[in-house]
């Protein structure tokens, strides 16, 4: 059993694209309980296999802050069948992470979401074709103004790939609208991830957009170029699995601003 919590949860606590990676190596383990439940544990809820809570691979019982991610989490544990398939188990793979290697260092964790504020992709722009151009300012410039004015992050854009150094007090700025558990942050860390983008990031988890909004910026330049010459089957593959991770620490973003 230990070996298939090793699978489902990656080794990668912070790294969705590696986690998916090792999940598609490994064999199919097959499915070895009956029922998965919710159960009530001090400082939130766990996920129950036949009445026994997960654990994590190093024997930490999984505890979640939220009934409704508790019950998520229980429900791709249900939804398996004579095998279980780590890579249908985004949430697992993210709570197990959590609960191993983030619940005990998060203010570690923001500062690695805080790097990508130097460089962010939405401060890079390009200088043509015009149509490019007016996509990124139509996805990106309303996030940028939105950190301006209402964090007072106020970042320098650039067109090109030439690095320009940003402002210490607009990553500061930035960097307190973070949120501060755990959770949250390791979500915001994926997402900062996926998109390439901590400034999108902080946008999704304040709900400046949705996140449908948000996976599209990020993807402005690569849609682009999908229109110039069409579709890249191995790309879209790979953004597919993406979205996966996506929309689960989406998922615990809402939840986790839930009443």
């Amino acid at each position: 059993m230990r070996e298939l919590f090793e699978e489902v949860a990656g080794q990668s606590p912070l790294d969705p694209g590696e986690a998916v990676r090792r999940a598609s190596r490994a064999p199919q383990r097959k499915r070895f309980y009956k029922d998965a439940g919710v159960g009530e544990a001090d400082g939130g809820f766990t996920v129950t296999l036949d009445g026994k809570p997960i654990k994590t691979p190093s024997g930490r019982t999984v505890v979640v802050p939220k009934r409704g991610i508790a019950q998520a989490i229980a429900a791709e544990w249900a939804a398996q069948g004579e095998t279980i398939d780590p890579l249908t188990m985004p949430l697992t793979r993210f709570a197990n992470s959590v609960v191993q290697s983030v619940v005990e260092r998060a203010g570690l964790v923001a500062d690695d979401v805080a790097k990508y504020l130097g460089s962010d992709l939405l401060f890079y722009r390009a200088g043509h074709p015009e149509a490019l151009v007016a996509k990124e300012a139509a996805h990106w410039d309303p996030i940028v103004f939105w950190a301006a004015e209402r964090l007072g992050a106020h970042f320098m854009l650039a067109e090109g790939i030439n690095h320009v150094r940003q402002p210490d007090t607009a990553i500061a700025a930035a960097r307190a609208a973070f949120p501060k558990d755990p959770w949250s942050i390791a979500a915001l860390h994926v997402v900062t991830t996926l998109t390439g983008s901590a400034l999108l990031a902080l946008a999704l988890a304040h709900g400046v957009r949705k996140p449908a909004d948000i996976w599209a910026a990020a993807h402005v330049d690569e849609d682009f170029n999908v229109e110039q010459w069409g579709l890249d089957e191995e790309v879209a593959a790979r953004r597919a699995a993406r979205a996966v991770d996506f929309e689960a620490a989406t998922r615990i973003l809402n939840a986790m601003q839930a009443t």
